[in-house]
C-alpha cells in the first residue's frame, strides 16, 4: 500500500492532492472506513508531507474536503437506508454501542460528532447514525466542518514527524535523537490507548481479561503519560531539536 501511495503520489501535486482527498473520504465512508487502517495510511501520508513529497496546506484543505464528502454522504446514507441498516448484522452484533451512540447523539450531539471523529469504530458510524436518527442538518453540519478541519492534521502529525525524523543529516548524536524521538512517540500511542481503554472500561463496566484489568490498564495510562509528556519536555534541550524545529516550521511556513 505504501509503495503505492508513494508512487501515485510522486507523479504530480494534483494525484497527492487526489490521493489525500481519496484517503480522507473513505476513512470517513459509513462502515466502508471500519474496514481501512485510518491511522496507518494517514501517518503514511504525513511521512510525504514530513519529507518534502507533499504540501502541508494543500494536503489539509484536500483531507478537509474529502472528509466532509465522506460524512455528509454517510448522513444521506443513514437517513434513507435506515430500515435495511438497522437489520444489518455489524449493528446487531454491537447492538449495545449502537444504543449508546444513539444516546450521546441526543444529549450531546455537538461533542459526539467532534469527538467521534477521531476515534477509529466511530469515525465512519456517527454520520451514519446522525442520518438514521434524523439529527437535523443545522445540528450536525457544523460539528462536521469542524471535525473535518480539525482531523487531517492531527492525524498527519505523526508522519510529519516520522518524515523529518528521517531526513535529519546522519551523525552520532542525531542518530540518539532519533531514537529518543522513537521511544517517545511510543510511550505517547500507549499512554492515549490505555487512557481510552480505561475510559471505556469505566463508562461500559466491562468485564476484561484477569491481565488487562482496568486498575492495571488505570496505572499503565498514569505511567506512560507522564513519563510520555516528561521526555517530550526533555528532549526540547536536545541540540538536534533546533534542527527539527526548523525543518517543522519551514514545513508549515512554506506549505502555502
Amino acid at each position: 500500500m505504501e509503495s503505492w501511495l508513494t508512487n501515485f503520489i510522486t507523479q504530480s501535486l494534483t494525484y497527492s492532492l487526489i490521493t489525500v482527498g481519496m484517503v480522507a473520504f473513505l476513512e470517513s465512508l459509513a462502515l466502508v472506513g471500519l474496514l481501512l487502517p485510518g491511522i496507518i495510511l494517514m501517518t503514511t501520508l504525513g511521512t510525504f508531507i514530513g519529507d518534502g513529497r507533499l504540501l502541508f496546506y494543500p494536503a489539509w484543505i484536500s483531507g478537509t474536503i474529502g472528509c466532509l464528502l465522506g460524512d455528509w454522504i454517510s448522513y444521506y446514507i443513514g437517513l434513507y437506508f435506515k430500515n435495511w441498516l438497522s437489520n444489518f448484522k455489524f449493528l446487531k452484533k454491537n447492538q449495545n454501542l449502537f444504543n449508546k451512540t444513539k444516546s450521546v447523539l441526543h444529549n450531546h450531539s455537538m461533542i459526539a460528532i467532534i469527538a467521534g471523529r477521531f476515534i477509529g469504530p466511530t469515525r465512519p458510524l456517527i454520520p451514519m447514525v446522525s442520518g438514521m436518527l434524523k439529527l437535523p442538518l443545522k445540528k450536525f453540519i457544523l460539528p462536521s466542518i469542524i471535525g473535518c478541519i480539525l482531523w487531517p492534521p492531527v492525524y498527519f502529525f505523526p508522519g510529519i514527524v516520522t518524515g523529518i525524523t528521517i531526513n535529519i543529516p546522519q551523525n552520532s548524536e542525531n542518530d540518539y535523537f532519533k531514537w529518543f524521538l522513537l521511544i517517545i512517540s511510543i510511550l505517547i500511542w500507549i499512554g492515549i490507548w490505555s487512557v481510552s481503554k480505561w475510559w471505556k472500561i469505566k463508562k461500559s463496566e466491562t468485564i476484561t481479561s484477569s491481565f488487562l484489568t482496568k486498575t492495571k490498564i488505570g496505572w499503565l495510562a498514569v505511567i506512560t503519560v507522564f513519563f510520555g509528556i516528561s521526555s517530550l519536555i526533555a528532549i526540547q534541550f536536545h541540540p538536534t531539536m533546533l534542527i527539527f524545529r526548523k525543518i517543522f516550521f519551514t514545513i508549515l511556513l512554506g506549505g502555502i
